[in-house]
Parts: C-alpha cells; structure tokens; sequence
C-alpha cells in the first residue's frame, strides 16, 4: 500500500506481472475510487460543462461520453477528465484525484455563476474498473453497452452507473455506485470471476495503461503541457462556442510545436524511467522522458518521452541517459499495444 494523492492505494495484490497478464488475457478488477467524481445538473449544466471542457460536449446525446481536458486561460492542461451526458440536463465529470481540489472549484464557482447545480459526488460514491477481454461475460448486465456509453443498470440488486471506459487499453467497464454497496459489489464480481478474475493494483494499472500509450497527469500531461505536443489534438475543438483556453489554444496551434511527444522502444539493455534525459547524436541533452518500463505483452523496454520535432519522425534514433550510460532507443509509433477486435 503507497499513499496516492492523498488515498492509500495498492501497489499490487498478487504481482504486478499477473496482475497485468491477467486483464490482457482474461479480466482485472481495479478500485479507481480515488477518482473524482462531480455532477452538474439544471437548466444551466450544460452551458457550465461546455465553458470548461475541449470537447464537443454539447453534442453529446444523452447516455454517450467524451474524454477531453479542462485548460486555463493560457492553453496549458488542468487535467485530463471524461464527461458523460446522463440527460438533457444532467452530467458528470470524472477527474484524475491529485487535481480534485482545483477541478472540483472551477465547475463550483462556474456552476454558481451561471446558475447551474454542482455537486462533489466523490466521498458519497465508490468507482470500480473491471477490464480485459472477459469483462463483458462477467458483466452480463452491461454486455450491450458500447464503447464511450453509460447506463444505470441493477447487478444483483445493486444500482450502478455503469460506463464503457477504461485505462488499459482493454474492453470493459467502470461502475460506480453508493459508498456504503461497493464492498459487495466488488466481492459479487470476484464470486463471478473465480478462477479468471484478479484484483489488481497501481502497478498493473501504470504497465497497461503505458501499452496503450494513455497519457498520465504528472507524466505525459502537466500544467506546463498543451494538448497539441501531446499528440492529443483531436480532444479540442477549437471551432466550437466559447471555452476556457480557446484563444491561446487557436494561437498554439497556429504555431510550430517546441516538442512533440514520442514512443520509444529501447535497442540496449536498459530501462527508461520519468525524468531520464533523451540525448541526441551530438551528444546534447534534447529532452525527457515522461513514462518508461518493461512491457509485459511485448516483452521489450517501452518509454514515452518529449523530443524536438526533428526527432520525432519514426525510426529516429536517440540515446536516453540511465545513470552513468547512454543507452540506445528508437521511435516508434504508439500505441505500442492494441488489442484485437
């Protein structure tokens, strides 16, 4: 157990590696309670939502979701959030945990300004992910549902919000339900699963999610970071109404990028870890890595890292600087895993 943005958070149960192989071949069960979670509901909502996300969320029809990111005014990242529409005027806003306080103010005072209801449904409410090619057999409840919906369906006499996202690259689901019902929620989808299913941890959640190339706050995205050098350009829509950021946004993304965002897959033995400078052929330092580590399903060292552009074109070779060696990677497209249909 590691403190994690203020919630004690399991590493692993039974090994980072089972853990892992286990969403990737059958299913994984995740506590994601950590997340927060706001609804902003009346006449209003949707004007408060569509102020603050990148997104075409006012397009969304009810029951459909959008991933996106809240900026300020200069254009930089707040955080990275999922936005579902659970009615005409009724939605809700999943936010990474260390940027609760910040997220959960700004849809606060803008909800109150323009008139709409907020509320912070984080402590009352748990959040679970259940992942992997299984999910759907041991959640047959929600087996219909598709990619980016939500539903409040009943599993087992227990009401849950049930939405098709996920952070590991796999199909499956994140349910969230009252506080005080998640222990047996969580304990009915083990019953089902016996045998396939295991509980799994940070770890696991940090390999696979690092496969599939999702960014991380912290890592690949910060408050430093604009969506466009992410490579995550197709969460704005900078022609849509009014919107926190949209002008440095439009003028960013007139502009050449300081540096672009980039797979690397290690040619030397060696790990790639956040922090580690990318060094060029001449031996200058040129950036850094923001996520790196073994890779379970592909058995090779994957990063991801900030390059200059003239680096950034696949094949381009570098050297990332692990303690006293200058190991060699290549660029390589991302995701590096994806799964099959």
């Amino acid at each position: 157990m590691v403190d994690f943005a203020g919630w004690d958070m399991p590493v692993q149960y039974s090994g980072i590696l089972d853990e892992h192989r286990a969403v990737r071949e059958r299913a994984g069960l995740f506590d994601v309670s950590h997340m927060g979670r706001l609804e902003v509901s009346g006449p209003a909502s949707t004007q408060v939502v569509d102020s603050l996300v990148t997104q075409r969320v006012r397009e969304l029809e009810s029951g459909r979701a959008a991933y996106g990111f809240c900026c300020n005014d200069a254009g930089f990242i707040l955080d990275d959030i999922i936005v579902y529409r659970l009615g005409a005027e009724e939605w809700l806003v999943i936010c990474n945990a260390g940027n609760r306080e910040p997220i959960t103010s700004l849809f606060a005072e803008t909800s109150a300004r323009l008139g709409a209801n907020f509320v912070d449904r984080s402590d009352a409410t748990a959040l679970i992910a259940l992942q992997g090619p299984r999910a759907r057999a041991l959640l047959p409840e929600a087996a219909a549902l598709k990619r980016f919906r939500v539903e409040t369906l009943i599993v087992e006499g227990i009401p849950a919000r049930i939405a098709c996202t996920g952070y590991t690259g796999e199909d499956g689901f994140e349910l969230m339900c009252d506080a005080g019902q998640v222990e047996a929620l969580w304990k009915l989808l083990l019953r089902r699963g016996e045998g396939e299913l295991l509980p799994a941890g940070l770890g696991a959640r940090d390999t696979l999610r690092m496969e599939a190339s999702l960014p991380l706050y912290g890592h690949e995205i910060d408050a430093k970071t604009r969506p466009f050098e992410a490579g995550l350009a197709r969460f704005v829509a900078l022609d849509k109404g009014d919107f926190l950021g949209q002008a440095a946004l439009r003028a960013a993304a007139e502009a050449e990028l300081p540096r672009q965002l980039v797979g690397l897959v290690m040619k030397e033995r060696g790990i790639a870890r956040q922090g580690y400078a990318v060094i060029d052929e001449a031996g200058e330092v040129v950036g850094e890595v923001t996520s790196g580590g073994p890779s379970p399903t592909l058995q090779q060292n994957i990063a991801m890292a900030y390059v200059p552009l003239r680096l950034s074109a696949l094949g381009s070779s570098v050297k990332i600087q692990i303690r006293d060696k200058r190991v060699a990677a290549e660029v390589v497209a991302m995701p590096f895993y994806r799964r099959s249909k």
